[in-house]
């Protein structure tokens, strides 16, 4: 199995759930409970991108709750997880986390979505053309008022535009783009940068869209504001960014 399909933890002996597009299928009694880990499964080929270095995509998300059940999201054909690996997070800020995911459309493009243990809760716009797609940066509270900011870069090879979102109310909303940055190459199996608080703030992790500087930004307000913190160097040197070793 490939890098891509790992495991997240141990599930046998679990009861199973399944969750389809539109809701939850479950034999037995369901219940509210917190997710402990998550993964991609049903690996397939039906989508040619190969953006992460090969033809396999998923075509369902596993996850396994703390009181021992375990669920699966089952996408439609026309859809798959064009991702690496499931991201937890707290969202909602309610203590328990959520799962964000890269979800692609054959004929629309990827779209970031996040997932619960009754399904789908919420996700932002498909970018609106097969074999588009995002890379995600990470969830935090990126401008200090409490409520939780996702980010991402939108097409990091063509468009190379940060995106952040900010979730409220059940469902995300746009809150600021900023042009000329990336965190990807065509065929890499790893997504560069993330977010990091280094004492003062949340700073969002990229290199510029030549992958020649290391980038810092900051949300202030409604406007994203970007800073050169040093050359790019390699992995390793975003990988000490977000380390605050800059």
């Amino acid at each position: 199995m490939s890098a891509r399909g790992r495991w997240q933890g141990p599930w046998s002996g679990l009861a199973r759930c399944v969750v389809a597009a539109i809701g939850l299928q479950c034999l037995g009694t369901v219940a509210t409970a917190e997710i402990a880990s998550a993964r991609y499964t049903d690996p397939t080929g039906r989508y040619d991108h190969a953006i992460l270095g090969d033809a396999i995509e998923y075509g369902a998300l596993e996850m396994r709750l703390r009181d021992g059940r375990k669920l699966r999201v089952v996408l439609p054909e026309a859809r798959i997880f064009e991702d690496l690996a499931p991201r937890l997070a707290d969202v909602d800020n309610d203590g328990a986390p959520e799962i964000i995911t890269i979800e692609t459309s054959l004929t629309k493009g990827a779209r970031l979505a996040i997932y619960g243990e009754a399904g789908l809760i919420a996700a932002t716009p498909f970018i609106g053309r097969t074999h588009r797609w995002l890379a995600p940066l990470g969830a935090a509270d990126l401008d200090g008022d409490g409520r939780i900011e996702l980010a991402y870069v939108d097409r990091p090879h063509l468009a190379r535009t940060l995106r952040v979102w900010r979730f409220e109310n059940g469902k995300l909303e746009h809150v600021a783009d900023l042009k000329g940055l990336t965190n990807h190459r065509i065929g890499q199996d790893y997504i560069s940068g993330g977010i990091r608080i280094c004492g003062d703030g949340a700073e969002i992790i990229t290199a510029n869209g030549d992958w020649s500087r290391i980038m810092a930004t900051r949300l202030e307000g409604t406007n994203l504001v970007a800073r050169d913190i040093g050359p790019f160097k390699g992995r390793g040197s975003l990988e000490a960014a977000l380390d605050c070793n800059d």
